[in-house]
């Protein structure tokens, strides 16, 4: 039986756009003999706002517990670029596997208004941390 390891939420706000981070550790898919630990983490985008907005990139800052820094950049989240409604919201999930027991993660997301303009939306740093049965 996998064994899941909830932990607290982490949260920000930028420009009516509130992110809200949860991440988990997944105890049956990693592997601490071989130095592979997986978490998935749980991503809720809320337009607070009047208008519509779209996402269009990530950024993400991940450290493990060596301080080494790896950089993932690209297209949308999960292969997607949604469109997030006022009073609405879009989640999606995704995953990371570390080489320590604890790192973390933190970036951005760039958004468009319906005028074009571009903003950077801030993902809340948050600790992914493995826990013991």
């Amino acid at each position: 039986m996998e064994h899941l390891f909830s932990m607290q939420p982490y949260e920000a706000t930028t420009e009516n756009i509130t992110i809200t981070v949860r991440p988990l550790y997944l105890d049956g898919q990693s592997d601490a003999i071989a130095r592979k630990f997986v978490f998935a983490y749980f991503i809720r985008i809320e337009n607070n706002g009047h208008e519509p907005v779209q996402l269009l990139r990530r950024h993400w800052f991940i450290r493990n517990a060596s301080d080494e820094l790896r950089e993932v950049d690209g297209e949308g989240v999960v292969g997607q670029q949604p469109v997030v409604h006022p009073n609405k919201g879009h989640e999606y999930n995704s995953y990371c596997v570390l080489d320590t027991f604890e790192g973390t993660m933190e970036g951005t997301y760039l958004m468009r208004r319906p005028n074009g303009e571009l903003f950077y939306v801030v993902v809340p740093r948050f600790t992914l941390r493995a826990q013991a049965n």
